[in-house]
């Protein structure tokens, strides 16, 4: 018995060194994209103007929401002091 069964076929062994280098290139060539993505990108995303603005707008919203419901507060307790005040005329004049 020979040990040439168990060896890989040389044109096995080819492939492999040809697709590795291919890989090779590929990678080469992606990190390359990915230098000229990141140096062109310069400024920030246009998106996070555009959400920021959208902030912005919520929170106009919210403290606008809280200052309404504060004075409902404001008006609610003047009305309860209005009703209880005349719940004791009432009492009183029974």
């Amino acid at each position: 018995m020979s040990k040439e069964p168990t060896k890989p076929s040389e044109s096995l062994v080819q492939e492999l060194l040809a697709e590795r280098r291919e890989l090779k290139v590929t990678v080469a060539r992606l990190r390359l994209e990915l230098a000229e993505v990141q140096s062109s990108a310069g400024g920030p995303d246009p998106k996070v103007r555009e959400l920021q603005g959208e902030i912005e707008r919520l929170r106009y919203l919210l403290a606008s929401s809280r200052a309404e419901a504060g004075q409902m507060r404001e008006e609610r307790d003047e009305l309860r002091v209005g009703i209880e005040h005349a719940l004791e005329q009432i009492s009183a004049v029974d």
